[in-house]
């Protein structure tokens, strides 16, 4: 799951409401890398297509969108009503094609177990920062998420001392930014293996250590939070 390696964001049952992509396409025809989405570096276009018996269904989460068509290119479509829409999640098959593209070698039955836990982590990613933006709810109500980027190879500052104190470091992080009703605000969230149930030692177990980024801004909302305020 490293590195969010799908595009979550088109609705679920269809290609996000545009035209086909028919130079998508023709790209992949020609062996030529995708055209990328440049709010989380994934292909524009879905790519469901597989002979492996991987489910092409979608969960819609429940993270709301902003600016969904930001920065897109001339091709695009406009938004269509922005403000109902969600984030979506990938399915089994898009799971298994992103991780194959990125060489990580991908099992096809594992996707059954490996999307479910995708999505319950992106859930509680989101809860927790919702969590951080009550400090800011009488200013905006209804934060959405832009963009999200993986930075694996990249460590935060925390996560590097606590690894120099002896502490396990995160196999994963990433940099989500928040539209809080026009102010963009960035949350670092560090990903650590959690402990293991022993009457369960097979379930995977996570942490997730989710904080503004260290502006200004976010080093006082830390203050305060640290401080009970």
């Amino acid at each position: 799951m490293s590195g969010c390696p799908v595009d979550h964001g088109e609705r679920k049952g269809d290609a996000g409401g545009c035209p086909a992509d028919h130079g998508q396409s023709l790209r992949a025809f020609a062996g030529q890398p995708p055209a990328m989405n440049p709010h989380n570096n994934m292909p524009l276009t879905p790519e469901q297509h597989g002979n492996n018996g991987l489910s092409t269904e979608r969960t819609v989460s429940s993270i709301p969108r902003a600016d969904r068509y930001e920065a897109a290119g001339p091709s695009e479509c406009p938004a269509v009503d922005n403000a109902k829409e969600m984030w979506v999640y990938p399915s089994e098959q898009m799971f298994f094609n992103a991780m194959r593209r990125k060489n990580w070698d991908p099992q096809a039955p594992d996707m059954k177990t490996v999307v479910p836990i995708h999505n319950t982590v992106n859930e509680e990613c989101w809860r927790q920062i919702l969590e951080w933006e009550k400090r800011h709810a009488s200013a905006c109500g209804t934060p959405k998420l832009l963009r999200f980027e993986g930075k694996a190879k990249q460590m935060t500052p925390k996560a590097r001392l606590r690894s120099l104190v002896g502490y396990q470091p995160p196999f994963d992080r990433h940099d989500w930014t928040v539209d809080r009703c026009g102010t963009r605000v960035t949350y670092v969230i560090d990903f650590y293996e959690g402990r293991r149930d022993p009457s369960n030692p097979h379930k995977p177990s996570f942490f997730l250590d989710v904080r503004p980024a260290l502006t200004a801004a976010g080093a006082w909302d830390r203050v305060c939070r640290f401080f009970g305020s």
